[in-house]
């Protein structure tokens, strides 16, 4: 029976603060503008500088990732669902944000993509420097990196050739 004495009364408030009507904005409050229309990047995975692959592979497959793809010796590609992570060792200096332009997350080929040299164009006309920089003269496979301003790394890492039509 006490709970039966609280419940009433938390019953009352709950109906009437649904019952009240909701918080307007005033009319001369700013709105925010709508957010630029964004170019998909390509599928994302973080690729991480490890020491010991075999060490870092059984790790995470303790946390319930499964082999992807790779060689096993020097790198190691692996999933967990939509996530995923690349192991290598000795190929990066740093842990790296990766996307790959013109595959799904589960990396299949897309029909249509924005090329990672139209990337690479649009990124220099806002004022970032690719270095490497990709071959925009090239139709095939191509990467260029990025720095951020915290000096991580950002992989654009293109598997695939230039889509049809572009």
């Amino acid at each position: 029976m006490r709970l039966r004495r609280f419940a009433v009364p938390f019953a009352a408030v709950l109906v009437a603060a649904c019952a009240a009507p909701a918080p307007t904005e005033p009319a001369d409050a700013p709105t925010a503008p709508a957010p630029a229309a964004a170019s998909p990047l390509g599928a994302f995975s973080v690729s991480l500088a490890v020491k010991d692959l075999a060490a870092s592979r059984a790790f995470y497959e303790k946390l319930g990732f499964t082999a992807a793809g790779g060689d096993g010796k020097g790198w190691q590609i692996l999933r967990q669902g939509d996530v995923v992570i690349g192991l290598f060792q000795g190929m990066f200096e740093r842990n790296t944000l990766t996307f790959n332009p013109g595959w799904t997350q589960q990396a299949t080929p897309l029909p249509s993509f924005a090329d990672v040299r139209e990337l690479q164009a649009r990124l220099q006309a806002r004022g970032l420097q690719p270095a490497p920089a990709a071959d925009p003269a090239s139709t095939g496979p191509a990467f260029f990196m990025l720095v951020d301003p915290d000096g991580n790394p950002v992989l654009f890492d293109q598997h695939v050739g230039k889509p049809a039509g572009r």
